[in-house]
């Protein structure tokens, strides 16, 4: 058996609020989960189960390379078993949008990743029962400080690197921020890395940051949109071997 981790260097605080009692998958400290995000393909998704991974993303917005039709995602939800789990990605959507999204993906898990605010996550958990993960886009403290005013709201927090002002997207671009900042950060919510992630850094990212899960897209393709299954598979051992 292998040896426990030491504790993550940014830990989360107790969870308080009207989430306190709600269910939330937590790695254990010998093992870090692994998010496959933006997938397209049964080839992607059954890859990602191969090698271990814990769960895998749909995006859902039209200005990104890995966005989905609901067809689409409805046509992937199949592959989705055993113990992985669905990740639907979605920018400040409204209800409609996530109504359609939960209709065609089935997912288990929203993640939010436009500008919502913590009363509009608290509303979309408590409407759809769902466990609902925040990005949190990162470029100094102060950005990572943001993360307090979710507790309560969100089930969970993903550290995201911050885009420029004038990106076309929110994330998604292989951008990664300085994973320093975690050193001593106190999380009040369970929480995951993601930007700039590849297999041959995932391994510095998590024993800088104490991270327990781990999200992964564009380190993962051979082009933006196009999952590379060698590169999952390396990714997942490069993180089990941490």
């Amino acid at each position: 058996m292998r040896s426990p981790r030491p504790w993550p260097r940014a830990t989360p605080e107790p969870a308080h609020g009207a989430l306190a009692t709600l269910p939330i998958e937590r790695a254990s400290m010998s093992r870090v989960a692994i998010k496959i995000c933006g997938v397209s393909t049964p080839d992607a998704i059954e890859a990602a189960l191969n090698g271990g991974a814990s769960h895998i993303g749909f995006m859902h917005f039209p200005k990104s390379p890995r966005h989905l039709s609901l067809a689409q995602m409805a046509d992937l939800a199949p592959c989705v078993r055993g113990a992985l789990r669905s990740v639907a990605v979605l920018v400040d959507p409204d209800d409609a949008l996530i109504d359609a999204v939960i209709a065609a993906g089935a997912p288990h898990i929203l993640q939010l990743h436009g500008r919502e605010e913590p009363a509009r996550v608290a509303a979309i958990a408590a409407r759809t029962g769902l466990e609902i993960w925040k990005v949190i886009s990162v470029k100094t403290a102060a950005d990572l400080a943001a993360g307090s005013a979710y507790a309560g709201a969100a089930h969970r927090l993903l550290y995201d690197a911050k885009t420029p002002d004038d990106a076309p997207r929110p994330g998604g671009m292989g951008q990664r921020f300085d994973w320093s900042l975690l050193v001593g950060h106190r999380a009040p919510l369970p929480w995951a890395l993601s930007g700039g992630l590849a297999p041959t850094n995932v391994a510095e990212a998590i024993r800088a940051t104490g991270a327990s899960l781990v999200d992964v897209s564009s380190g993962v393709e051979n082009a933006p949109g196009i999952k590379d299954v060698d590169k999952i598979a390396a990714f997942c051992k490069a993180v089990s071997q941490c």
